[in-house]
């Protein structure tokens, strides 16, 4: 049965998820941080959006992670978010993203979502570069989400559309991979062993 390695990738603010600078603006690429050409992004990161970016030279399991399921929308694999937004969040707000928010292209998929303390987040946070913009009067929330589909700008989108401005955006998990205590700028390479790759690659029906 085949196996194959996956790079789980603390993507810093500001990089982008590729290794060429297509030339129209400044951020920086991949390039300085994988010497392995063969590797490819598995599910993009905009340049500000931090944290778990995951890379493999293996098409079939990119596939299975990044694809739709069959016969629906929805992707076999959830991917969680950390979002720090700005406000504090009410009842109602919780409830229109687990039940789903009608954006300019479509309505989304219900997502899980709920509000952590910023010391029951999984991970010790880092400070960011530049920090995020701060109003004195204006407290600050921190949720986490997760989606199970990969609309442009999903989760920014969502929570704005709901009136929560995303102030900071970190990816914890995709598929079961979890960021862990990687530092940012650090990766790790991971053996998915034959039963995980079994369970990944399978089709959904």
């Amino acid at each position: 049965m085949p196996t194959a390695s996956l790079i789980l990738f603390n993507k810093p603010y500001g990089v982008q998820s590729q290794f060429r600078n297509d030339g129209n603006n400044d951020h920086a690429t991949l390039a300085p941080y994988f010497t392995d050409k063969s590797l490819r992004v598995v599910g993009r990161l905009d340049a500000t959006t931090e944290g778990l970016l995951l890379l493999t030279s293996d098409g079939r399991l990119n596939r299975a992670i990044t694809q739709p399921a069959r016969g629906g929308r929805q992707k076999a694999h959830g991917k969680t978010y950390l979002v720090q937004v700005e406000g504090l969040v009410s009842d109602a707000q919780l409830s229109a993203l687990r039940q789903g928010v009608l954006l300019k292209d479509g309505m989304t998929l219900p997502a899980q979502a709920e509000v952590v303390t910023e010391d029951a987040l999984p991970m010790p946070l880092w400070p960011r570069n530049p920090p995020i913009r701060e109003r004195k009067n204006v407290p600050t929330t921190w949720l986490m989400l997760t989606i199970f589909e990969g609309k442009n700008r999903q989760v920014r989108r969502m929570t704005a559309q709901v009136g929560l401005p995303c102030l900071r955006l970190i990816r914890w998990s995709v598929a079961g991979f979890e960021l862990g205590s990687l530092a940012v700028g650090q990766f790790v390479r991971v053996h998915v062993n034959s039963t995980r790759y079994a369970e990944l690659t399978a089709p959904i029906l």
